[in-house]
C-alpha cells in the first residue's frame, strides 16, 4: 500500500489517480480530504504534515510513501519525525516532492535550507529514497482564472522571461514509477518541461486553447510582490520573484530526467492549457 500525503494538490491529487489507475493500493491524505477527492477504490484520511501526531495511524499497513514537502508551510513540518512514525508504520519507501531551488539557491531560507533540510532527513532516514526537484508548475497558471474569465487578461511580471516550468501530471508519473520500482533508489531527478516558456507565451497559449485573444499585461516587481505577499510568507516571495525574474543558468536548463525515467518527452505547457481550459472559460 502507497501513502500519498498532500493528496489534494496539484502533483498529489494526479500521483493518487495514476497509483489507482495501476491497481495498487493507496492511501491518501491532507488536510481536508473526503471521499469526493479520490478514486472509490482509494482510502481518503485526514492528517496534517504540520502535526506529527495526527500522522500516526496514517501509514499502518503501507510500505510506500509519497512526501510532499508542505509548500509555504515547509518550515512548520517536523520531517525526522513524520519520517519516524511513517517507519513505525510499515513503510520502507519514500519519494520525496522536493525543490529545485535546493541546488539552485542554496543561501535561500525558503528554497535553500528548509527543502535541504527536509532533503537530509529523508537521505538519513534508512529507507530506501527518491527525491524529485522540479521548479515552477504549469498549474501555478490556474492563479489567472479570474482575470481570464472576466477580462481575458493575465497580469504577470517578466513577461519575457522564460523557464522550463513542468506539468504536475508529469511529476506525479515520475513519482510513482519510483514507488513502484525500487531501480529509482538513490536517485535525485531534476525534474522540467521541454522547453523555455515566458509569461506571454503562456497568456497565449491560454488564448489559443479557449479560440479567443488573451491580453497579456506586464506587472511591475513591486504589484507582483504586493499580490504574491497574499499567500506567500516573505521569504518565499522575494526568492520566488528572483527566479522568475533573473534566473539562474540551472533554472533554464532543460533536464532530461522525464524522458529518461518516463521514455517520453514531458509535456509542453500548450498542452497543459488544453487540458484544462474549461477553468478559464
Amino acid at each position: 500500500m502507497i501513502v500519498v500525503t498532500g493528496a489534494t494538490g496539484n502533483v498529489g491529487r494526479a500521483l493518487v489517480r495514476v497509483l489507482a489507475a495501476a491497481g495498487e493500493q493507496v492511501t491518501a491524505t491532507s488536510r481536508g480530504i473526503s471521499g469526493a477527492d479520490v478514486p472509490g477504490s482509494v482510502r481518503p484520511l485526514q492528517a496534517d504534515l504540520t502535526d506529527t501526531e495526527s500522522l500516526r495511524g496514517v501509514f499502518d499497513g503501507g510500505d510506500g510513501l509519497f512526501l510532499q514537502n508542505g509548500g509555504p508551510s515547509a518550515h512548520q513540518l517536523n520531517p525526522r519525525g513524520i519520517l519516524d512514525v511513517a517507519k513505525a508504520g510499515g513503510i520502507r519507501r519514500v519519494v520525496l516532492l522536493s525543490s529545485q531551488g535546493v541546488a539552485t539557491r542554496p543561501r535561500s531560507v525558503s528554497h535553500g535550507d528548509t527543502a535541504r533540510a527536509i532533503e537530509d532527513a529523508v537521505r538519513e532516514s534508512g529507507l530506501e529514497w527518491t527525491i524529485l526537484r522540479p521548479g515552477g508548475f504549469h498549474s501555478n497558471a490556474f492563479a489567472w482564472i479570474e482575470s481570464v474569465r472576466e477580462r481575458r487578461t493575465v497580469f504577470s511580471p517578466f513577461g519575457d522571461v522564460g523557464l522550463p516550468i513542468i506539468d504536475p501530471a508529469d511529476i506525479a508519473e515520475v513519482a510513482a514509477s519510483a514507488l513502484r520500482d525500487g531501480r529509482h533508489e538513490g536517485h535525485i531527478y531534476e525534474l522540467t518541461g521541454p522547453e523555455l516558456s515566458t509569461p506571454r507565451q503562456r497568456a497565449a497559449a491560454i488564448g489559443e486553447a479557449l479560440g479567443e485573444s488573451v491580453r497579456f499585461v506586464e506587472q511591475t516587481r513591486g504589484e507582483a510582490h504586493a499580490q504574491m505577499l497574499r499567500f506567500m510568507p516573505e521569504p518565499v516571495v522575494e526568492t520566488t520573484l528572483e527566479i522568475l525574474g533573473r534566473p539562474t543558468a540551472e533554472e533554464r536548463r532543460v533536464s532530461p530526467d522525464v524522458e529518461s525515467v518516463l521514455g517520453r518527452a514531458p509535456r509542453a505547457f500548450a498542452d497543459w492549457a488544453r487540458d484544462h481550459v474549461a477553468a478559464f472559460r
